[in-house]
């Protein structure tokens, strides 16, 4: 599994970690056919609140991990809408904790979607009693890997709203998000996106994350033979918002030891790029869309050219000449099929390359990925909140 011996994942704590990161093809699938089940009742409940109102917030919040899901859903979903009346948004429930009153607004009828691996983050319990204290009418989808969480459990019997559960092997155990991410937000698309997955195109994400994964340790272990320390994620449009959670995937699973950022392509220019350095990799996820990519492409150009030393990763749907002359490594990702319908269905594949660099860095580094702060500065569940009263 991933180039990695069964020996080697026993005894170096990976066995979840990479179980997880292998399995999400196979989890999809299940999602997928959990999700035909449901779609009507999960659609007639969405489109019965927005008959009811002539305007409509949605809402994708989360913290860590379960935020940058709605971040990198939010912008597909703008892009497809046509309903005026329904306005899509990712916001944190970190910041609504924090500040309720700037993020959740009284007359606004509300559906707030959370994501939630465990359902117990004090932020994510806290913002949805917010929402329901704050905002007059206000609905819920519970997106969730656990359906003995207290988010779940908050919404049993409530009209006003609903619970998506995930397969069993969702729920990850390791520490680190990652078939429960890309679960998520496969989910949030199937239920609110208004040109969601034809069979055949779910059917073409499988078999391309399939061939990916397979493909992608021998291109990391080469990879890996330069010894980076710092490492930047590179993206436009949603695929920006999916590097904040590629460079927080190498970032907890290295413990910290590797400095890793996120920007987008054009964003890097402002001051970001100073991080490079003879001990630096980029990783670029290249956009499908011919618009946007002259832009990946422009950044592309600019680094090749660089001379601080630094490695290119370029991630790019198909094959590219110039891009395979650019960069360092090209990892291409739906060769032999159509061309995905977007760039979100290119994320939920690309990201699969990420988690499986941090889970292989984290090793080389001598860290356990399953558990990579055994002295409990971060942990699988926050700790350490407090929630205060709203008053």
């Amino acid at each position: 599994m991933l180039n990695l011996t069964n020996e080697i994942l026993e005894t170096r704590s990976a066995v979840h970690t990479a179980r997880e990161i292998y399995q999400q093809p196979d989890v999809w699938q299940e999602l997928f056919a959990l999700l035909a089940e449901q779609e009507v009742a999960l659609k007639d409940f969405i489109e019965s609140i927005y008959k009811k109102h002539d305007q409509v917030r949605v809402i994708f919040t989360g913290a860590g991990t379960s935020a940058f899901a709605g971040d990198t859903v939010v912008p597909e979903l703008r892009r497809q809408n046509s309903n005026a009346q329904v306005q899509f948004e990712s916001i944190a429930t970190t910041d609504i904790v924090s500040n309720p009153t700037t993020y959740l607004h009284q007359k606004v009828p509300t559906i707030m979607v959370s994501f939630a691996r465990s359902g117990n983050s004090p932020e994510s319990v806290a913002a949805v009693s917010l929402g329901e204290e704050l905002i007059q009418q206000f609905y819920q989808v519970v997106i969730t890997c656990n359906q003995e969480g207290q988010l779940a459990k908050n919404v049993k019997g409530d009209t006003n709203s609903m619970t998506v559960v995930m397969p069993e092997d969702v729920h990850d155990q390791g520490f680190a998000m990652t078939s429960s991410f890309t679960s998520m937000v496969i989910a949030a698309y199937a239920l609110f996106a208004e040109e969601s997955f034809t069979i055949g195109e779910a059917k073409q994400l499988i078999e391309s994350a399939a061939a990916l994964r397979d493909l992608t340790p021998d291109t990391v272990d080469d990879i890996l033979n330069f010894d980076f320390e710092r490492i930047v994620y590179l993206g436009s449009g949603l695929l920006g918002q999916l590097s904040h959670e590629a460079s927080l995937k190498m970032l907890e699973l290295s413990a910290g030891q590797v400095t890793a950022i996120h920007e987008s392509s054009l964003g890097f220019r402002h001051g970001p790029k100073s991080i490079l350095n003879d001990k630096s990799v980029t990783v670029l996820f290249m956009s499908q869309d011919p618009y946007t990519r002259k832009y990946d492409v422009d950044i592309l150009r600019e680094l090749a050219a660089d001379d601080s030393g630094m490695k290119i990763v370029a991630l790019t749907e198909k094959k590219d000449l110039e891009v395979e002359a650019l960069a360092d490594w090209m990892v291409t990702v739906n060769d032999g099929y159509d061309r995905f319908a977007n760039d979100f269905q290119l994320a939920v594949v690309y990201i699969i390359f990420a988690q499986t660099l941090a889970l292989k860095k984290s090793l080389q580094l001598g860290i356990t990925p399953d558990n990579p702060s055994p002295d409990g500065r971060v942990n699988r569940v926050v700790q350490g909140v407090t929630i205060y009263d709203y008053e």
